[in-house]
């Protein structure tokens, strides 16, 4: 079985799940052309645990875990099966490399799983696990756990880091008729470091990016960024996919490693 890709998407406001903008038919045309996984894995950062969690849900709840938004996100549901036996599996993975790893078999998949899933498989039929980020994540941490996953990329396993390229919601401009110059800045830097797989950069991103700070100003989003990075490998060839910028500061863009 070829390996599977790793995909990095940037999942922006639950809105994102009835407004497709620039990136939802990229990210479906994208999976599209890949191989049918035979499961997918999602690291989202609306789960964080004290230790490694995997979702052992044979029927996995769509949580919608935000509020203030339209009825009609309430509404929304993504009913794609769970795979308790490859959940054990994963645990026992992650047990081996000395994670303190467990299954929970109630929790379901969170907005930053099932809204980018809704736009990559919206037919809901390819079994899908979470696996929680721990909350003594750091950004070597990060990338450790990515490659600690590589192997589940043999098993025809499509790994799905979802976050967001910049994420300051205290700038968040809903009427925003302009992008930020410093949301632009550190999007251009960060698709360079990508490109050309800067693992030193992409983990000193604090102080290696224009506006790392002001970008991220806590760590949550960009961290599957390098998970994801983690899970594929030098070798991989990088697909950027252009999305738009959210009220004016939330970067839509996702990356496909192959």
């Amino acid at each position: 079985m070829a390996s599977m890709p790793v995909f990095f998407v940037s999942h922006g406001a639950p809105t994102f799940a009835v407004e497709p903008g620039r990136i939802g038919p990229l990210l479906r045309q994208t999976a599209a052309r890949l191989p049918v996984p035979s499961a997918i894995l999602v690291v989202s950062p609306h789960w964080i645990t004290p230790e490694p969690r995997v979702t052992a849900s044979p029927r996995p709840e769509t949580l919608h875990d935000f509020g203030g938004f339209p009825d009609s996100l309430y509404r929304l549901q993504y009913p794609a099966p769970g795979q308790p036996e490859l959940a054990q599996q994963l645990v026992t993975l992650l047990q081996v490399q000395g994670y303190r790893a467990a299954t929970d078999a109630t929790r379901g998949l969170d907005h930053g799983a099932w809204v980018p899933l809704r736009y990559l498989y919206p037919e809901a039929n390819i079994p899908v696990l979470q696996l929680s980020m721990p909350a003594w994540l750091g950004a070597p941490e990060a990338w450790a756990l990515g490659e600690v996953l590589q192997p589940l990329r043999e098993r025809g396993v499509l790994i799905l880091a979802s976050g967001s390229l910049t994420h300051n919601l205290h700038e968040f401009r809903g009427n925003a008729v302009t992008d930020a110059d410093y949301a632009l800045a550190f999007e251009r830097w960060a698709r360079a470091a990508v490109i050309r797989h800067d693992r030193d950069a992409l983990l000193d991103y604090l102080n290696a990016a224009p506006h790392g700070r002001r970008a991220h100003p806590t760590p949550d989003h960009y961290l599957p960024l390098l998970v994801a990075a983690g899970a594929a490998t030098a070798e991989s060839r990088v697909t950027v996919l252009e999305g738009d910028m959210r009220y004016g500061m939330l970067s839509m863009e996702s990356y496909l490693f192959e």
